[in-house]
């Protein structure tokens, strides 16, 4: 297939983007670059550089140039940025893609698969997450995200077009040479793993009393390549106008103290941890049931924790 990939140089788009190329696919990359790394861009995919919410440039892209899908990753992700500058991210997550879809509908393009998120959720009431779980984000990030599943539902019931929301929990791991490279790192294991490359002295953890085995909050993980394979079971599976949603992980929590065992392992580092209090709005338990992904995209993660971990170590060891 002829696919156009957006936000196709940050972490998770260019691992998509390096999984379709050895799948055989033509690939094109559109990033801003305002957080992604073109060095992340295979160098035999071409790659523009602009911004989504650029009519002009999505246009140019796309129109006569046949494509078969849109994979959509370019957005604002960081949680607490998004509670302090609300307007960033309706402004960027939610107009940007607004103007990105008009621009796929009137291209012509059948196939858009968006990178959604478990954000969208909130404080689930039932756990394992399933897909028709109330939405009730609560913050701006997932309402962002929201805004584009209802953008695309409504707008794969008026147009041609086969649509499908991928919601993801906490994505680890790394592909090769390619992995997470965040100028601000939120995400649990790069920072555990800061700690065995000499970064940082120990490991903060919030919260030691939530109603789990161990007391630490427990999430659901799942590794990038095993996210980028789902990516391209939606697309094949793509063949009928209409809004799917998908929850994706593999099925189990793992609390933040069990991650932290894990690093330790992997690397053999005794990984000090350093105790905080829990961090308002943070869920005990956060797993997600992938039941349907399984039975309708044919796709089940194959690499657990421990895979996650050494390829991310082996990832940050390249970047010293």
């Amino acid at each position: 297939m002829k696919l156009l990939v957006t936000g196709g140089a940050g972490y998770i788009g260019s691992v998509v983007t390096a999984v379709l190329r050895e799948g055989g696919h033509q690939v094109t990359v559109l990033d801003s670059l305002i957080t992604g790394h073109r060095d992340a861009v295979p160098a035999e995919v071409e790659f523009v550089k602009a911004d989504v919410a650029d009519s002009a440039a999505v246009r140019a892209v796309l129109e006569g140039n046949g494509y078969d899908g849109v994979l959509h990753f370019a957005a604002l992700s960081l949680v607490g940025q998004s509670v302090t500058d609300p307007e960033s991210y309706f402004a960027n997550n939610v107009a940007g893609s607004i103007t990105l879809v008009r621009e796929v509908v009137a291209a012509g393009v059948p196939r858009f698969v968006f990178s959604s998120t478990a954000a969208t959720y909130g404080e689930p009431e039932v756990v394992p997450i399933t897909e028709d779980a109330p939405t009730k984000p609560t913050n701006p990030y997932g309402a962002s995200k929201l805004a584009v599943d209802e953008l695309l539902r409504f707008t794969a019931a008026a147009r041609p077009l086969s649509a499908t929301s991928l919601r993801y929990f906490n994505v680890a791991g790394a592909h090769g040479d390619i992995g997470e490279r965040h100028t601000t790192e939120t995400h649990l294991i790069p920072n555990i793993l800061a700690v065995p490359a000499g970064k940082r002295d120990a490991v903060e953890v919030f919260g030691h009393d939530y109603p789990t085995a161990d007391g630490s909050a427990v999430r659901d993980y799942i590794h990038v390549v095993d996210l980028a394979n789902a990516h391209v079971r939606a697309l094949e599976t793509s063949d009928q106008p209409g809004h799917r949603v998908f929850n994706l992980g593999i099925g189990r929590g793992y609390s933040v103290l069990e991650v932290v065992d894990t690093v330790r392992a992997v690397t053999g580092h005794p990984v000090p941890v350093r105790e905080s209090p829990r961090r308002a709005g943070d869920p005990a338990t956060l797993v997600a049931s992938s039941a349907k992904a399984n039975a309708e995209l044919g796709w089940a993660a194959e690499r657990n924790l421990e895979q996650m971990v050494a390829d991310a170590w082996r990832f940050y060891q390249l970047q010293d």
